[in-house]
């Protein structure tokens, strides 16, 4: 594997591999409802996001604008349309997972993101018509064995994951079709749309301003670390990865997920869940093994020609 193709490939794993720690944050602001964190997180996203774009990336605006006024009406139409979309998802997609995470369960979150692997693999596959090797159909199956040793628990916390699951899912196929603008500025305007939705809910139940410096602090940490970067990251990502390899990249997240729950708030972990995580770790190795493999055989021919020298 090149290093241009391995610089994709790590900036999906160092994406998934943050979010593996989001339930932190969040489980620090269980006092507050759902909505309250999205929003005051959506608005220090938006305004850190748009302070980076002006300040160091005016070329990329200008080049983001110079393209789009050459471009003809019906293409101006069909991006605005899908960024309008992505938009929608990714903040339904947000305001459900904070929901779950506080008011139904850190498994049905995790559970969430087991799923959207499947369903972005597979709408990769039908609408984007991306490959899909029998070694790809091979780690798709044992994901899906363990998604139903794990599905035997709650069908709410079944139906939630499926529906946190399928917005970020159809987030991620619309996100590989717009790849003509600039990564940060998409995500800016992003953030812009989420930033209108959730606008008149803000102002319908908008209560006393939050003056808890821990708050703010775990805001400042959701809205950077697990916000900013990591979407910037799977958005780059996209650029030179399937939107179907990103999604079982995806599967890390719940497999650090259930660290989190298991060592850092020791929630009860049956041994079921582990042979179910244990497997979903397995189709990662799995659907990304022609990729590892390449990468371990590059450094081993390095390392054999380093000997020679």
């Amino acid at each position: 594997m090149s290093l241009g193709r391995f610089k994709y490939f790590a900036a999906a794993l160092v994406s998934v591999a943050i979010w593996g720690f989001f339930a932190i944050p969040l489980r620090n602001l269980q006092q507050y409802p759902s909505d309250v964190i999205l929003h005051y997180r959506i608005f220090t996203s938006l305004l850190i996001t748009w302070l980076l774009i002006l300040l160091f990336r005016k070329k990329e605006i200008k080049n983001d604008i110079a393209y789009l006024k050459s471009s003809s009406p019906q293409s101006r139409k069909k991006i605005y349309l899908l960024t309008l979309t992505a938009g929608v998802l990714i903040t339904g997609n947000w305001f459900t997972f904070i929901y779950a995470v506080n008011n139904v369960s850190l498994t049905s979150a995790a559970f969430a993101y087991m799923v959207c692997p499947l369903i972005t693999a597979m709408g990769g596959f039908l609408i984007l018509k991306e490959a899909l090797s029998r070694i790809k159909l091979v780690a798709i199956m044992i994901a899906l064995i363990s998604i139903v040793i794990l599905a035997q628990g709650s069908l709410v916390e079944v139906l939630w994951s499926v529906f946190i699951a399928s917005l970020y899912a159809f987030y991620l196929i619309i996100q590989r079709v717009i790849t003509q603008l600039d990564k940060l500025n998409v995500l800016g305007i992003q953030l812009i749309i989420s930033f209108f939705i959730m606008l008149p809910l803000f102002i319908y139940n908008h209560t006393e301003f939050p003056t808890d410096i821990n708050f703010w602090l775990n805001i400042l940490v959701i809205s950077v670390v697990f916000t900013i970067i990591p979407l910037f990251l799977s958005l780059y990502a996209l650029i030179g990865m399937p939107s179907s390899t990103l999604g079982i990249i995806i599967y890390l997240n719940p497999v650090i997920a259930f660290a989190v729950a298991f060592f850092y708030f020791h929630d009860t972990i049956s041994p079921y869940q582990v042979y179910a995580y244990i497997l979903l770790l397995a189709a990662v190795i799995v659907f990304n093994w022609n990729l590892l493999s390449s990468i371990f055989q590059k450094g081993y021919d390095k390392l054999n020609t380093t000997d020679v020298r």
